[in-house]
């Protein structure tokens, strides 16, 4: 008989259940509490019971671990010592979307030569967050493939949706089964009602086909996730953190009968890809809170130990450390300066 099936795969590796892989790396209860803790924390930052700024920040996706907790340490320390007007939460990005070939993560390509040993990759990742957790910081990713969740969702305080994937249905379904809180960012030409379309559907019940803990075919039914809002993050026209654009988006979610939730990516086309601009972004997102807006809830920077990024692929040894691979990212002293600036703005807020 003709072969009509599989022509094109080269390999099929199976893999461990999550059920089996979260078994070998359990959470333990103090980490349990704490990511419940923290999703509880979140969902009142967004619906207006606790008036801090949420601010995600962190290296545009993890490839070298020993420096991503490093820069861990120094976030968490941070953290405390502004929580009383700031939640600090860290990206932890392990998944990257590529518009057509490119290293795509942490989770898939763990060892950084195309090798794809996505079962060391997912262990690395389960592990990190782990770490991250353990130094008392919330964590934030942003979720890709829709098998991923099963192997680390219950590590994740905050995720999102990339602006390549807020239209597609697949994640809408996801999401709409995920028990943390969610961003959907703006389509990549800056269409605002793609995020908004994206958090109706996922707010209601959704049955897809995915996978269980066993890792077996299974038809999931989910009850929605009310815990969903808008990220703005500029488009193909241009940046949308402006007060219009938020206004905009305001009255937007308004009329789709949603909470007018909204965070602020300072990066991407909101930065024109110049990660010098993010601050300046902030600083406008800042100037709007601090002027009455209680709409915004916070925001996105990409930050890493060392500004800028650096070319990949190239021999892991000439990797500068705490640079990123992938998008431009501000360096830890640039971010620090923020984080305060942002802190005793928000003084008159809470009555300082």
């Amino acid at each position: 008989m003709e072969k009509v099936t599989d022509i094109n795969i080269l390999a099929n590796q199976p893999l461990p259940s999550p059920a089996s892989l979260v078994r070998q790396l359990p959470k333990s209860e103090e980490e349990a509490r704490f990511v419940a803790k923290s999703r509880e924390e979140i969902h009142r930052i967004i619906f207006g019971d606790d008036k801090r700024l949420l601010l995600v920040l962190g290296p545009c996706s993890i490839h070298d671990t020993d420096a991503g907790l490093e820069y861990g340490r120094k976030l968490a320390a941070l953290a405390r010592e502004v929580s009383d007007r700031l939640m600090l939460v860290m990206r932890v990005y392990f998944e990257k979307p590529r518009t057509t070939v490119g290293w795509k993560g942490l989770i898939m390509d763990p060892r950084l030569d195309n090798s794809c040993d996505i079962d060391a990759g997912l262990r690395l990742a389960r592990s990190f967050l782990r770490d991250v957790i353990d130094l008392g910081l919330p964590t934030a990713t942003e979720l890709l493939d829709p098998i991923t969740p099963q192997y680390i969702a219950d590590l994740i305080c905050w995720s999102a949706i990339g602006a390549r994937t807020t239209e597609s249905q697949t994640h809408r379904q996801m999401a709409s089964g995920l028990s943390m809180p969610l961003g959907f960012k703006n389509g990549t030409d800056g269409n605002i009602a793609t995020a908004i379309n994206a958090i109706k559907a996922a707010s209601g019940p959704q049955t897809f086909l995915g996978i269980d803990h066993e890792g077996k075919a299974s038809a999931v039914t989910t009850r929605g996730n009310p815990n969903c809002h808008v990220i703005l993050r500029g488009g193909s026209r241009g940046p949308n953190y402006d007060a219009a654009s938020v206004a905009e988006t305001e009255n937007l979610l308004e009329k789709a009968g949603l909470i007018r939730a909204v965070m602020i990516d300072t990066s991407h086309a909101n930065s024109a890809k110049d990660p010098a601009n993010q601050p300046k972004v902030g600083a406008e997102v800042l100037r709007q809170v601090t002027e009455g807006n209680t709409s915004i809830i916070g925001m996105m920077m990409e930050s890493n130990l060392e500004g800028g990024n650096q070319s990949f692929p190239q021999p892991k040894e000439a990797l500068r450390r705490g640079v990123s691979i992938t998008d431009g990212c501000i360096d830890w002293n640039t971010t620090e300066t923020f984080v305060r600036q942002a802190h005793q703005s928000l003084a008159g807020r809470f009555g300082g």
